[in-house]
């Protein structure tokens, strides 16, 4: 991965726009927010246009001719041009709304995947996937009897292209793959392993929940043929995420829930579907949060995802060296450079929920467990790890509050 260039980001301008922050945990204590990459905080943009909708024009979408439902429908198609926009998709109509990343990834595998891998074939993963991107394949593979490859992560943390190539001499159909781990922050080398999938004859399916926050993500540069991300994660709302795919692959898909909306005709015993997207739309969608998540992307996109990708590789860095100064402490992941902004470490002597315990009480705010990737744990030995997180409002007064938590940790330890 290129180092982005340093940037003149105004992270107090940014920080000025998140409410939240300014909360105090109790009484003399602020908050630290160190957990973006299990959800972001949201800025007063996103909080006012959901506001708004609730406000003037709440009403259900697609069907109604009255003044609130055209509206409403307006606004949340609105939202999917802008989500569409922020990934440079040729065609909002390759924006679909599901309920996160977890969903997207889902509808892949109850659908293009059911309808279109037998009996032996080859799905290629990660070490280092999230269960939503290993239990859906699981699932499959075991109703299908289709087989599991994972390209193993190497030393130094990183994905491992030399066993990845031997896994596409094998003849894939699919290959499944974060990427940025959430865990070990390592940013796969996307582009690279899209373009020697399709020279295999395989499809890709890209795990952006971490990536698309934080980095420019063109889904026209990177050839990809699915996308899975979720609102929540980019200062968007919770309840909302996106499956973007190319067209042709879309349409050739069955539905994947049955209902309102997702239908054309229907008759006693037959039904045509609705076009894409609509057709994996079924029932009454998250309305006002699909409208705040056009508004997210649109707010990122006009602080530039360059200089948001600078900003956090410097506070990644900075983070590292100072995680590097406690003795006691093991942080897993590759370099900065190819990393992105998670740190997960563990202390010598004491539990991850210990950890992340005694740093609330002093407001600041850190993941411990598995992370919902439970096998990258247990290939390093270990059950948990302690994470924290950048994003966009974060400074390195945070970090430093971080580390000086961390020693105090230490000392209640012995």
């Amino acid at each position: 991965m290129a180092v982005p260039e340093k940037t003149l980001f105004d992270v107090e301008r940014v920080r000025a726009d998140f409410p939240i922050l300014k909360r105090e945990i109790r009484p003399g204590v602020p908050l630290t927010y160190l957990d973006s990459t299990a959800t972001a905080q949201k800025p007063r943009q996103v909080i006012d246009v959901m506001d708004t909708f609730y406000r003037r024009s709440n009403a259900n979408i697609h069907r109604g001719v009255h003044t609130l439902a055209e509206e409403a429908t307006a606004m949340y198609e609105k939202g999917r041009e802008q989500v569409a926009s922020f990934i440079n998709a040729q065609s909002a109509r390759q924006v679909v709304f599901t309920r996160n990343t977890t969903e997207s990834i889902n509808l892949v595998a109850y659908t293009w995947a059911r309808a279109n891998l037998k009996s032996g074939d080859m799905i290629v993963l990660t070490e280092m996937e999230h269960h939503s991107n290993l239990i859906p394949w699981q699932l499959l593979a075991q109703a299908r009897g289709l087989r599991l490859e994972f390209v193993p992560v190497t030393d130094d943390y990183l994905f491992d292209m030399d066993a990845y190539r031997e896994l596409l001499a094998l003849e894939p159909k699919l290959i499944a793959f974060t990427h940025m781990s959430n865990v070990l922050g390592t940013i796969t080398p996307a582009a690279e392993i899209i373009r020697l999938a399709h020279e295999a004859g395989a499809l890709t399916l890209l795990d952006g929940a971490q990536s698309v926050p934080h980095l420019p993500v063109d889904v026209q540069s990177l050839d990809v043929d699915f996308l899975a991300f979720s609102a929540h994660k980019m200062v968007g709302p919770s309840g909302v995420g996106v499956l973007y795919g190319k067209l042709p692959l879309l349409e050739a898909m069955p539905p994947f829930l049955g209902g309102g909306d997702m239908i054309k005709t229907v008759h006693l015993r037959t039904f045509s579907t609705n076009e894409v997207p609509y057709k994996f739309e079924a029932g009454t969608p998250a309305i006002a949060e699909a409208i705040g998540f056009g508004v997210a992307a649109e707010y990122l996109a006009n602080i530039g995802m360059d200089a948001i990708a600078a900003y956090e590789h410097e506070m990644t860095e900075y983070a590292l060296e100072r995680l590097a100064e406690i003795p006691g402490v093991t942080v897993f992941g590759p370099s900065a450079e190819h990393k992105g902004g998670v740190a997960s470490f563990v202390m010598d002597g004491v539990h991850p929920h210990d950890v992340a315990q005694i740093l609330d009480h002093d407001g600041i705010a850190v993941r411990a467990g598995h992370h919902c990737a439970q096998p990258l744990h247990e290939k390093y030995g270990i059950t948990a790890t302690t994470r924290a997180s950048f994003y966009i409002y974060n400074t390195r007064a945070d970090v430093d509050k971080l580390v000086e938590g961390i020693y105090k940790v230490k000392e209640i330890f012995g």
